[in-house]
């Protein structure tokens, strides 16, 4: 099995600096954002919304961002919910606790609530609950497989995998047990055995009854090596389950997910492979959403 210690490339102190000044360029013409709304009272967390004007029976994706599982806002992923807004989908950004604050049970738990409340709201929202889709990157790629992967999450609202249109997976972390000892944020969100860490590894979860994926990743990535993509691709090959992998040469972790941002777009297909994902994958009482590109 393959192991990556999924670290952050970014200095801390520069991450807002940086997201604020890819958050600058965004797309809001044609957008509606909704902000800061509350979707777990007891642990007070929010997510943010974004809408395409008008939006009626949309594509919603729930987007997980990354960060080691201990750091990150929603907050800095606007030009993520604004590129896809503008596409015709319907895009909610929700925030989950953190390492040491909680480790799997934890934020695992947060991230089946947002996709929970998605499915509930979904409507009112512009979108459709049976055409919902989870999307990630780095540590939210796991948290995003694990939700279409392990039943145990999604159960707890009576709602199971197959539930989900699709996962959209970017230079997420599928198949890194055992965690390396000196990876602090793995250990405190994983555990120190193997058994442990088994838990919260999607690769583990391939049973043959997951939503359809799209794996994108980028070959030069040297955080989350393509043998997490690649693992997980083979194991839904194995089961003869509907699987997409993407590796773009000279392609490295951040590029992948900043390519979504208008002054990098060429940077990576990106965007146009997740849309293409989005229309090839109605969900069951959903639309396609319309090539507005």
């Amino acid at each position: 099995m393959a192991w990556v210690a999924c670290t952050c490339l970014l200095l801390a102190g520069c991450e807002a600096t940086l997201f604020a000044g890819l958050n600058a360029t965004d797309q809001r013409h044609g957008v509606v954002r909704q902000r800061a709304v509350e979707f777990d009272h007891a642990h007070r967390l929010a997510l943010d919304v974004y809408a395409p004007s008008g939006a009626a029976h949309a594509p919603v994706v729930v987007f997980f961002y990354g960060g080691d599982w201990a750091r990150g806002e929603r907050a800095w992923y606007r030009f993520v919910g604004t590129a896809l807004a503008a596409e015709g989908v319907v895009a909610v950004i929700p925030d989950y606790r953190k390492v040491p604050r909680v480790a799997l049970d934890g934020f695992m738990g947060d991230a089946a609530e947002a996709v929970a409340w998605t499915h509930a709201h979904a409507a009112e929202l512009g979108g459709e609950p049976g055409d919902i889709f989870v999307m990630g990157h780095s540590a939210g790629g796991q948290i995003a497989a694990l939700l279409a992967t392990d039943p145990e999450w999604l159960a707890a609202s009576d709602m199971r995998p197959r539930d989900l249109a699709g996962f959209i997976g970017l230079a997420g972390c599928y198949d890194f047990v055992p965690v390396p000892a000196d990876d602090a944020d793995m250990i405190a969100a994983f555990g120190e055995t193997a058994e442990s860490q088994q838990r919260g590894q999607p690769v583990s979860y391939v049973r043959g009854d997951e939503p359809p994926m799209l794996l994108l990743q980028g070959a030069d990535d040297r955080e989350v090596t393509p043998s997490n993509a690649i693992s997980l691709a083979r194991a839904m090959e194995a089961r003869h389950e509907d699987v997409t992998l993407k590796l773009y040469p000279n392609v490295e972790h951040e590029a992948l997910l900043f390519a979504l941002s208008r002054p990098l777009r060429g940077d990576a297909p990106t965007l146009d492979d997740v849309l293409t994902f989005i229309r090839a994958h109605p969900g069951t009482t959903g639309s396609p959403a319309p090539a507005t590109r």
